[in-house]
C-alpha cells in the first residue's frame, strides 16, 4: 500500500502540454517508492461532464474532481504544491459543449438569453465551471498565500538586508520596468472597506470616447464591417475620437441595448467625460459617418447610459 499520494490535476491548455512532458517523468521518478500518483480531470470538458453526470450514461460519466479537491485542500494532509492555472469564459464554454455534443454527449445547450425560470436554472448551473468561480475552490485551506499578521509585522520591523535600494543592498539582481506607456503607468488599484456599489467611467482628458459594441459576429453581419470603419473614422477625426471595444461577457445582447440607448448591433456609441451624447447603429455610408460624427463632436450630452463600461482611459489609449 502506498504511504503518499499525488494527485495530478489534468487542465487545459499550455499547463496541459507541460502535463504531457513532466507528468511521465514524474511517474518515473516515483516508481517503486511507494507513492502513489493520481491523475484528476478538472479541464473544462472534465467539469461540464461532472457537472452534468445525470444526463448521461454510466460509460460516460467522471466523478467531480473539482469538489473533492476543494475538500482535500480543507484537510491538514493536504499540501498543494502548484495551483492550477483555470480560465474558463462564456466563448469557450460554449466551443467545448459543442465539441463534447459532436462526440456524442447529451450536454444542454447554454442559454445565451435565458427566456425563462429553467433557463435560468440552467445558467446557474453552468456558471460553476466558468474559471472565475473554479479557482477559489482550490485556494482554501492551506492553499491561502497570505502571510500571517505577525509574519508581516516582523518582517517590517526587521527588513532583510536585501531589501535596501538598488545598487546599495550588494543584491547583482534588480527588477525593471516600462515608465510609461504600459500597466505600470495606466493601471489603478483601491482597497474598499466593506461591499458597495462601485461606478468607473471612460473618462478622457480630451476628446470624445467612442465605444464599439460588435455583438456577435457569427449573427451581426456588419460587426466585421463596423470594426473596419472604426479605425478609419478615428484617423479622420485626428485625435478627436478615443475608441474602445465592448464585448458581450455577460451573453445578453438585450441588456446592452437597454444600458447604453442603441437598438442594434453593431453600434458605435459616444460618450463625453462620462456622458452618453449618442450612438450610430448599423453599417453607415462613409458620408453618413463624418456628418453624424461631426454632429455628435459638438452635441451636448443627452443622457447618462444606464451602466459605466469598468474602465479608465489616461493619457494615449
Amino acid at each position: 500500500m502506498s504511504s503518499a499520494k499525488i494527485v495530478w490535476t489534468k487542465i487545459d491548455e499550455a499547463p496541459a502540454l507541460a502535463t504531457y512532458s513532466l507528468l511521465p517523468i514524474v511517474q518515473a521518478y516515483a516508481r517503486g517508492t511507494e507513492v502513489e500518483i493520481e491523475t484528476a480531470d478538472i479541464s473544462l470538458a472534465g467539469r461540464i461532464i461532472a457537472n452534468f453526470a445525470d444526463a448521461l450514461p454510466s460509460e460516460r460519466q467522471i466523478p467531480d474532481w473539482l469538489a473533492r479537491l476543494g475538500e482535500l485542500a480543507k484537510t491538514s494532509d493536504a499540501n498543494i504544491v502548484k495551483l492550477p492555472n483555470i480560465s474558463a469564459s462564456v466563448p469557450q464554454l460554449q466551443a467545448a459543449i459543442k465539441e463534447l455534443r459532436a462526440k456524442g454527449y447529451d450536454i444542454p445547450q447554454y442559454p445565451e438569453e435565458p427566456k425563462n425560470d429553467e433557463d435560468r436554472r440552467l445558467r446557474e448551473r453552468f456558471a460553476v465551471v466558468l474559471g472565475s468561480a473554479v479557482n477559489p475552490v482550490l485556494r482554501e485551506g492551506n492553499a491561502d498565500r497570505r502571510a500571517a499578521v505577525s509574519v508581516k509585522k516582523f518582517a517590517q520591523k526587521n527588513p532583510h538586508k536585501m531589501m535596501k535600494p538598488w545598487p546599495e543592498s550588494g543584491s547583482k539582481a534588480r527588477v525593471a520596468h516600462m515608465k510609461e506607456k504600459d500597466f505600470f503607468e495606466n493601471e489603478r488599484s483601491t482597497t474598499v472597506e466593506k461591499a458597495t456599489d462601485v461606478r468607473i467611467e471612460f473618462v478622457a482628458a480630451d476628446g470624445m470616447n467612442v465605444l464599439f459594441f460588435p455583438g456577435d459576429p457569427k449573427t451581426v453581419k456588419d460587426a466585421t464591417d463596423v470594426a473596419v470603419v472604426l479605425p478609419e473614422l478615428v484617423a479622420a477625426f485626428e485625435g478627436q475620437l478615443r475608441p474602445g471595444v465592448v464585448t458581450d461577457t455577460f451573453g445578453d445582447g438585450k441588456v446592452l441595448k437597454r444600458q447604453y440607448g442603441f437598438s442594434h448591433f453593431p453600434a458605435l456609441v459616444f460618450v463625453r467625460g462620462g456622458d452618453y451624447v449618442g450612438a450610430i447603429t448599423r453599417i453607415q455610408d462613409w458620408a453618413d459617418y463624418l456628418e453624424q460624427v461631426s454632429d455628435l463632436l459638438v452635441a451636448p450630452p443627452r443622457r447618462a447610459p444606464g451602466f459605466s463600461i469598468p474602465v479608465v482611459t489616461e493619457g494615449n489609449a
